[in-house]
């Protein structure tokens, strides 16, 4: 399909425009508790869980896991509920049972029930993502997706950065217990207060500029829509070539994603020696550096309009990071450098990826390309997070669990050459802001 012809640049920048200014605070707080309840597992294992309640390497790391195959089957239908229905409320309540949900991992001793807790955390959470990036299409033109889509999954090193430091502190001070229910509480919170926050569709607030909601229907008249049985188009959208090539490729990049994120503190932990508050702090390293990545490979996209090209490079060069930590082995300070490096290179491609996937399917029917390419990425979450684990406790060990990362990274990598990119057409892409000139297109 021909991609959606993108608005003139305009004098304003992207914060200019009061849908940026409303909306974006809201997705990045959305999704970065969504990460915070997802990922501190990491720190309670590594803080004294696994010991405490005698977990093996590869149980440890099933209970890890099991929240991919969670969030696994609740994206598809998830997401057609919320382009179809509403996306606010999808939202709102996810994200309220979620936060119990984490609450409730700090009341249990069973790896049984932590099993199904983590389950059962991750299908509720698991639309939340595909449906915030739907929404964000509605909200932002084409030439805007770039930033609007890295700003909301900024959320994600963002709240690892702060997460390790804070989720160490906690277990230092307190146990892993504390530190789920003291983290768990404020989604609760949250999504209450999403239910006023957030809008289905930009027509719904009041707020919102005659002019930039002009330049949206501009935007949107550039894209195919979709006609006939919804069925029929839902059908067609999964049965796409480039959809399911983009979900095989999505597969190995969350593969090695996953991987690093969730045992980064346990590999950073035995490498230095250090106590669970420090190990924390070097953590955060590689995400801090990563934030800078993504802001900047997302500004260059959208200026250009090309998607691929920040992509592939990008987790070539993580996979070849992950490679050199792997030959670094005991040298601890030259593997951790290489780390920083692998985190950058995997993290910087996320906006463009996902601004990209969602131009592979007509208007209306675009939120199942996303849900499906993010489905296989759970189904390479688990893979990931479980195999990565597994390894660390054989006699390849961490060398050989950062070895399975790299591979993952560089397959994705290669797989993303094979993806066509639909073209846009007319001038580079801009910024729609409150000016008049920001709503002409050509």
């Amino acid at each position: 399909m021909t991609a959606p012809s993108p608005s003139r640049p305009s004098t304003g920048g992207f914060w200019s425009s009061t849908r940026a200014r409303h909306l974006i605070p809201v997705a990045f707080i959305t999704y970065s508790l969504a990460y915070l309840d997802k990922s501190n597992y990491a720190i309670a294992s590594a803080g004294g869980m696994a010991d405490e309640l005698h977990l093996s390497a590869g149980l440890d790391s099933l209970i890890a896991a099991s929240f991919f195959l969670g969030y696994f089957f609740f994206q598809i239908p998830g997401t057609i509920y919320a382009e179809q229905r509403s996306a606010r409320r999808l939202v709102a309540w996810s994200t309220v049972l979620w936060g119990l949900l984490a609450v409730v991992q700090g009341l249990l001793s069973s790896p049984g029930q932590l099993i199904a807790v983590r389950f059962a955390l991750g299908v509720v959470e698991g639309a939340v993502l595909p449906s915030m990036v739907m929404l964000l299409s509605r909200w932002f033109t084409h030439g805007e997706r770039g930033r609007a889509n890295t700003l909301l999954i900024l959320g994600n090193p963002v709240t690892v950065m702060w997460l390790s430091a804070l989720s160490g502190w906690l277990v230092s001070v307190t146990d892993w217990r504390v530190m789920f229910i003291v983290e768990g509480v404020p989604s609760v919170i949250w999504g209450l207060f999403c239910l006023r926050l957030i809008k289905d569709r930009p027509e719904d607030a009041k707020w919102v500029a005659p002019s930039e909601l002009e330049a949206l229907r501009e935007d949107r008249a550039t894209v195919p829509a979709a006609s006939g049985n919804l069925r029929e188009e839902y059908g067609k959208v999964l049965r796409s070539r480039p959809v399911l090539l983009m979900s095989v490729q999505y597969f190995f990049w969350s593969f090695g994603m996953y991987g690093f994120i969730f045992w980064l503190p346990s590999i950073v932990k035995k490498g230095s020696g250090e106590g669970i508050g420090a190990t924390g702090l070097l953590t955060a390293v590689p995400y801090a550096f990563a934030v800078v990545a993504m802001l900047l490979n997302s500004r260059l996209s959208d200026r250009s309009g090309r998607r691929k090209a920040a992509v592939w490079p990008w987790l070539a060069a993580g996979g070849l990071a992950l490679f050199g930590s792997y030959a670094a082995g005991s040298h601890f300070p030259v593997a951790l450098a290489l780390l920083v490096v692998a985190g950058l290179c995997l993290y910087a491609p996320y906006g463009p990826y996902f601004a990209l996937v969602s131009t592979l399917a007509p208007a209306g029917v675009s939120g199942a390309a996303v849900a499906l390419v993010n489905s296989f990425g759970a189904l390479g979450s688990f893979a990931g997070t479980y195999l990565v684990g597994w390894v660390r406790g054989t006699s390849l060990g961490d060398a050989g669990a950062f070895a399975f990362m790299a591979a993952g990274a560089l397959v994705s990598a290669a797989l993303m050459l094979a993806v066509h990119e639909p073209r846009p057409s007319g001038p580079r892409p801009g910024t729609v802001n409150r000016q008049p000139t920001a709503a002409t297109t050509t």
